[in-house]
Formats: structure tokens, C-alpha cells, sequence
């Protein structure tokens, strides 16, 4: 299905060339359906590429999304361009009084950093703060989860002894909730970070349900029993590529790293990568599309509000 974006963004040449339906503003406008709201926060330093990968994972959806780009202001990007930042970015004072279906809050490379000592920490929990009221379910990936997780369930992150860098399996934990339907028992996925959250600290929360962890990688999908809000410690929407580049960046900048785990055949970096987590990735967002944002959300934004009953979530264990 389409999504609605402007119509030159680069984006676009990479989605069409994929046989993705973008839909411009202009032909969106003779359809006469309410498109599902969706604001991203990007916080990652390749934003153009984080664009197409999310765009590509929300083309299967039941109607048009609109989707707007919002940055942290109080940050200077230098890996992108201030002219694409004008062009096809908002600041969050843009868009404060707008509600919104869905929200994504994107990772950042940010995460040994103290969440307080981030330069766009305060404005960052301006915006958290606000999603409770102007956004009806919010999806935060990889850094984005772990600070939804600290801002709102005061649940800390811990460094691990060496990055976290690979393909790992995962076991889902509760195969009835709606946002894992239809994921497989085991499942791969990627990550990519230098910190963690444990079930542990999770499981002490009555608001949250673990929904897949990995025997390697730790805990990676969260829901809030409400369906509010999802966090993901992983990077569901990674190219086939984007760990290779990781890779190589790093072992340029002379940081000697690991070789990402179960990712290049034989361990060979002169192979291709199989892309094994492509299918999950789609169904994922697909299914938090469908389930907590297109059949959820009230149709007018007056009630975004409302939050949903946790007896409407029984499922069996």
C-alpha cells in the first residue's frame, strides 16, 4: 500500500526502484480516506539512508501513511546536510500541536553516553513526554528503546564488556500477543550497540510484557500492556549491508572490531551477507501498523488519548 511522502525526497528513486507504491501529496489528495499519521524522530547520523530503510518497512500498510521527519534541533548533524534538513525535516516546536497515529523514535550511536549527558536529553524527553498525549502508539528502536525505557519506566541500561554486533536468533516468549503474530518460534534479527537492558528489570515492571529475547543478544522486544508504546533493542529495519558498513567504518578508524557474529558466510568479510531477517522485519512493523495503530487509534485525534484496557490484550500463554 502507499505511502504518502514529498515528492522529492531520495528516498523515493530507491523505493520505486524496489517496486514499492509511494504515493506524492498530489495524487494522495483524489483519495477520499484519512491516512494513518505517522512522525518519525530520526536520530541517526545516516539519515538518509534510515529513511528509505523505515519508508520501505511501512509500505505494507492497510492505507496511506502520511509520515513527517522531525530532528532534535538542539543537535548539529554532521553526516547530513543542513539543506536536506530544511527541505524534508520539521523541529519539534513545528509540529507540537499536531497528533499523530504513530510515532518511531529511530537509534542513535549515543549509547555509553549517560542518557543525561546527551545534548538533546531534554529535548528528547519534551518530545517522550509529549507522545503520551499527541501520538497514539510509539515504536523506539536500539537507543530510542533504551531511553523510552529509562524516561518512562526508570529501567537503566548497562555497558557491555565488547559491542554487540550481528545477527542473533531469538525465541519468542509470548506467540499470542498481536504485535507476534505470525513470527516464527526462533527468528533472526540484527543489533548493534555497545549497552543492554535485562529482563530482569523488565519482568519487575507490571506495565511490561517481554515479548522475545536471545540466549546472546539479551532482550529485545518490549511491549507496554496498554499498547502505547513497543521497544525494540535491535535494528529490525538494517540493510543487508548496513552492519558491513559498521564494520568496515570501524576497522578504518583503526578500532579493531569484531567481526559481526553470524552475519558474513564463513566469517569471510569478503562475502555476501543473507539477508535472514528480512520476512520478520516486515511482518514486525506491519503488525504494530495493524494492530496498535490502524485498528487502535481513534478516527478523530480529539481521543488519541484514550488508552487502551489491558482486558482487551488476553491472549494465551
Amino acid at each position: 500500500m502507499p505511502i504518502k511522502i514529498q515528492t522529492d525526497l531520495p528516498a523515493i528513486e530507491v523505493l520505486e526502484s524496489e517496486n514499492i507504491f509511494v504515493m506524492t501529496h498530489e495524487r494522495a489528495a483524489l483519495q477520499d480516506i484519512r491516512p494513518l499519521k505517522i512522525v518519525i524522530l530520526n536520530l541517526m547520523p545516516t539519515k538518509i539512508e534510515t529513511e528509505t530503510q523505515l519508508l520501505r518497512l511501512l509500505s505494507n500498510s492497510p492505507l496511506q501513511i502520511e509520515v513527517d521527519f522531525i530532528h532534535p534541533t538542539t543537535h548539529i548533524s554532521k553526516n547530513t546536510s543542513a539543506s536536506h534538513l530544511n527541505t524534508f525535516y520539521h523541529s519539534f516546536e513545528d509540529v507540537r500541536q499536531n497528533r499523530y497515529d504513530g510515532m518511531i523514535v529511530t537509534g542513535a550511536p549515543i549509547e555509553q553516553m549517560p542518557f543525561e549527558e546527551v545534548d538533546y536529553w531534554h529535548e528528547m524527553t519534551e518530545i517522550m513526554e509529549w507522545s503520551k498525549t499527541n501520538v497514539y502508539s510509539v515504536l523506539y528502536i536500539c537507543w530510542g528503546a533504551q531511553a523510552g525505557l529509562y524516561y518512562h519506566h526508570g529501567i537503566k541500561k548497562y555497558p557491555l564488556s565488547q559491542k554487540l554486533s550481528g545477527i542473533y536468533n531469538h525465541t519468542v516468549l509470548n506467540p499470542y500477543h498481536p504485535l507476534m503474530r505470525g513470527f516464527d518460534d526462533n527468528y533472526f534479527a540484527p543489533h548493534s550497540r555497545h549497552t543492554e537492558v535485562r529482563l530482569s528489570d523488565v519482568t519487575k515492571d507490571s506495565d511490561l510484557i517481554p515479548l522475545a529475547v536471545s540466549d546472546l543478544a539479551g532482550l529485545h522486544i518490549v511491549a507496554e500492556k496498554n499498547g502505547r508504546a513497543f521497544y525494540v533493542t535491535g535494528h529490525a529495519e538494517y540493510d543487508r549491508d548496513t552492519l558491513a558498513k559498521e564494520y568496515f567504518r570501524d576497522v578504518n578508524k583503526g578500532l579493531n572490531p569484531s567481526i559481526p557474529y553470524n552475519y558474513f558466510p564463513d566469517n569471510d568479510h569478503t562475502k555476501t551477507p543473507p539477508f535472514t531477517w528480512r520476512s520478520n522485519a516486515h511482518l514486525l512493523l506491519s503488525n504494530w501498523l495493524n494492530y496498535y495503530v490502524y485498528q487502535r487509534t481513534p478516527y478523530h485525534f480529539t481521543d488519541i488519548s484514550h488508552t487502551i484496557s489491558p482486558e482487551e490484550f488476553t491472549y494465551e500463554i
